[in-house]
């Protein structure tokens, strides 16, 4: 009788964590779940869009205040110029 009441306490159990699987796996595939699937990418992108754009705003500042004080010094600004442009110009190819 013992081992009756373990084996279907068991059984309970498991009836319990397949049935909230799939009720889970049954939800994601509804629209309400593909459109909350979707929203949350689309947040993540936004945020990795805004780290990136910041990345790149501060590049920017950066180049344009060692633009600005080569100016203010008087120098040839040519060399800081050309000099980051021709390492990243895809029409010279890379080497690797």
């Amino acid at each position: 009788m013992l081992k009756r009441m373990i084996w279907v306490g068991i059984g309970i159990a498991v009836g319990v964590i397949v049935v909230r699987k799939v009720t889970k796996a049954a939800e994601s595939v509804t629209p309400g779940g593909v459109a909350e699937r979707v929203g949350d990418a689309g947040a993540e992108m936004r945020a990795s869009f805004k780290s990136f754009w910041a990345d790149v705003s501060e590049a920017k500042q950066a180049k344009e205040a060692e633009l600005f004080d080569a100016i203010e010094r008087g120098e040839d600004i040519t060399p800081l110029l050309t000099e980051d442009e021709e390492e990243d110009d895809p029409a010279r190819g890379r080497s690797f």
